[in-house]
């Protein structure tokens, strides 16, 4: 934040980075209310076949 401060970034910028802060929480929130998908947790019991 200092490094913007000196030299501030354009306002595109300073957007994308709030964008992408925002789509993180709405994640977080998501996550929270509902819960986490069982087909996105990981299985460490299953063996690979190679």
């Amino acid at each position: 934040m200092a490094k913007w401060v000196r030299n501030p970034p354009s306002p595109q910028r300073v957007r994308l980075v709030f964008m992408v802060v925002a789509l993180c929480l709405i994640v977080i929130g998501v996550e929270k209310l509902i819960g986490w998908p069982a087909w996105m947790t990981v299985n460490p019991n299953i063996k690979p076949k190679f």
